[in-house]
């Protein structure tokens, strides 16, 4: 779990159906592109308004396509800990390398309960389980000594971490073992995270551009902070684009323009606003995606 792991968006129809033959062609092509992971089912797949069959086939399918050519995480996250628990035994059972476990939205829990949530999981689990801290989005902020706390279970391997602050990456790093994997949430951040530690990110950008965030955490990883450098300044422009709007709003739009996913995007989610397309349509044109 290093480099470049994109956070996918799950294609829809119009009507807001899943799109299992968009799903396996952009699979497809983020393994032709480089992209050294994926993550179904996270934030950016729409995981909050997915219902659990839907989840779980998903995963299934991604498993499928991907076919062992690279990494699986699969989100599995929820602010019911049963519910984490099932869904990540599915994932399990289903072959994933991994599970993505977001912080319990909505509930609030203490620092206490955030380890208990986790160690329940693992408790009843055997696969590899990662961290994933986003406040701005779960109103839970999971402090380091939690992460090193739970660091010390044996199938927690890792962190995804997005509160907003890239130098927690260093105050995680100076609490958990070197073996524990630390990765970027924040793509506008993720060079600073990789300076202090990060391995890699999951990326929302990497959706729209999986080539060019592919070579940049593949620079950096090799040493060469000058052309990893030279890809985020290339980069931030289209970071900040894809949240002029709550993701994976802007993202989806973008994949659409780009011919590669249907319009579809589940309320309360709804398609980008009408000023932010132009934009978004020069900035892609810029990049070389239309």
């Amino acid at each position: 779990m290093r480099g470049s792991i994109v956070a996918l968006v799950t294609p829809m129809k119009a009507d807001g159906a899943v799109d299992f033959e968009a799903l396996e062609s952009l699979i497809e092509w983020h393994v032709a592109e480089g992209t050294h992971g994926i993550v179904p089912m996270g934030t950016t797949g729409e995981s909050a308004t997915l219902d659990t069959p839907e989840h779980i086939v998903v995963i299934r399918r991604t498993i499928e396509v991907v076919d062992g050519r690279i990494p699986v995480i699969a989100g599995t996250g929820s602010n019911s800990t049963a519910e984490s628990i099932h869904q990540t035994q599915e994932a399990e059972r289903l072959g994933a390398d991994a599970c993505l476990l977001v912080t319990p939205y909505y509930n609030r829990p203490t620092q206490e309960g955030l380890y208990r949530h986790y160690e329940a999981i693992a408790e009843v689990t055997d696969i590899p389980l990662v961290l994933y801290n986003v406040p701005p989005r779960t109103a839970c902020d999971m402090k380091p000594e939690t992460v090193a706390r739970l660091a010390e279970i044996e199938t927690i391997v890792g962190i995804k971490e997005a509160c907003g602050d890239p130098e927690r990456v260093a105050a995680i790093r100076a609490l958990v073992p070197d073996d524990f994997i630390v990765l970027s949430g924040e793509d506008a951040q993720t060079l600073r995270m990789m300076e202090l530690g990060a391995v890699g990110t999951i990326s929302v950008t990497a959706n729209v551009m999986p080539r060019l965030m592919s070579e940049f955490c593949e620079a950096f990883l090799a040493g060469d902070v000058e052309r990893a450098r030279e890809i985020d300044t290339l980069l931030q422009p289209l970071h900040r684009m894809l949240f002029v709007e709550s993701s994976p709003t802007p993202t989806k739009w973008a994949l659409y323009e780009m011919g590669r996913i249907d319009r579809g995007i589940r309320l309360p989610l709804i398609e980008l606003s009408g000023p932010h397309r132009e934009p978004l349509r020069q900035l892609l044109k810029e990049l070389g995606a239309l």
